[in-house]
């Protein structure tokens, strides 16, 4: 209730004071009045009661839960898989430590700091991490695909693979993808001197920033092939790991390091951006045959970045 009391003398003159006052403490009552009808009615007096009950939050949250498993179901259904995917853990409260893989050290790496070269991460937590190499295929169903199930990935681009299209990358980086270096020529860096392979990674740096925003602290060398020179030149551009691979998917099979042939917890797995030109399918096919794999044998897929 909104009271205006208006101090118009014309219309009080001549009223006693005594009455102008009572008449102002009723106003004043019927505002206080009022405004106490709008409050939430007492215990007992009837009216919707405002309780917040646990109960119901734990209620909404299950059903929202609910509601998002059918919908991934519904989404492996459409898109070929046996399984639907297992949900992508929350990242780790504290970040492992991720150190060069033994064997895979070169001189000065400790005393350098120079980005280490991995293949796993150190975690207990059940999951793989997909990585993408290169940028040739750029297929639409993909981002699709990967969008609708909510699988995490990593690309690593070679500039003259992906130029012609950087609107297809930055797609996906709007995503949630995130844009790795992988040089400018995809060239074996070791028969490289130190200034081109500089010249390669640092290249690609530069282009990373100017079309995607950022340059990234991510590379792998092509091939997997690199020197203490490609690890010096990476640390000079900014880069601070330099993950490989332990397996690696194809659209008709897998290939492994390891001699069990088996996933490890923090497995990092390698496949290419290809299609029907270079494979005998399509990337749907290569990531239906990597995520039945990895669902089929317990694993989520993580996302890489979030564990470095």
């Amino acid at each position: 209730m909104r009271v205006v009391v208006q101090n118009d003398k014309s219309q009080t003159s001549g009223v006693p004071v005594a009455v102008r006052c009572a008449a102002l403490a009723l106003a004043t009552a019927a505002l206080l009045t009022g405004c106490a009808d709008r409050t939430e009615p007492a215990s007992g007096q009837g009216g919707p009661a405002h309780t917040s009950d646990p109960r119901a939050g734990q209620a909404g949250a299950q059903a929202r839960r609910t509601a998002e498993h059918a919908r991934l179901a519904a989404a492996a259904r459409r898109w070929g898989l046996a399984r639907t995917p297992l949900p992508t853990p929350a990242p780790p409260a504290k970040k492992p430590e991720i150190t060069a893989r033994d064997g895979f050290e070169v001189d000065g790496q400790e005393e350098d700091r120079l980005p280490p070269v991995f293949t796993t991460v150190p975690t207990r937590q059940k999951v793989v991490f997909l990585t993408i190499d290169d940028g040739a295929e750029k297929d639409p169903a993909f981002l699709r695909m990967m969008s609708e199930l909510k699988i995490p990935y990593s690309a690593f681009l070679s500039n003259y693979l992906v130029k012609e299209d950087y609107g297809y990358f930055r797609r996906m980086k709007a995503l949630g993808v995130t844009l790795n270096n992988h040089t400018l020529t995809h060239p074996y860096l070791p028969g490289l001197s130190y200034d081109e392979q500089k010249h390669e990674i640092c290249g690609m740096q530069d282009i990373m920033k100017r079309e995607f925003g950022r340059a990234p602290t991510v590379f792998r060398p092509p091939y997997g092939n690199y020197n203490g020179d490609t690890l010096r030149a990476a640390k000079s551009c900014g880069i601070r790991y330099a993950p490989i691979w332990d397996e690696e998917v194809f659209v008709d099979h897998w290939e492994y390091r390891e001699w069990d042939r088996s996933l490890h917890p923090g497995d990092i797995v390698l496949t290419h951006f290809r299609g029907r030109d270079e494979w005998n399918g399509t990337m749907v096919d290569d990531m239906r045959r990597f995520l039945d794999k990895v669902t089929r044998e317990g694993y989520a897929v993580a996302r890489l970045e979030d564990y470095l």
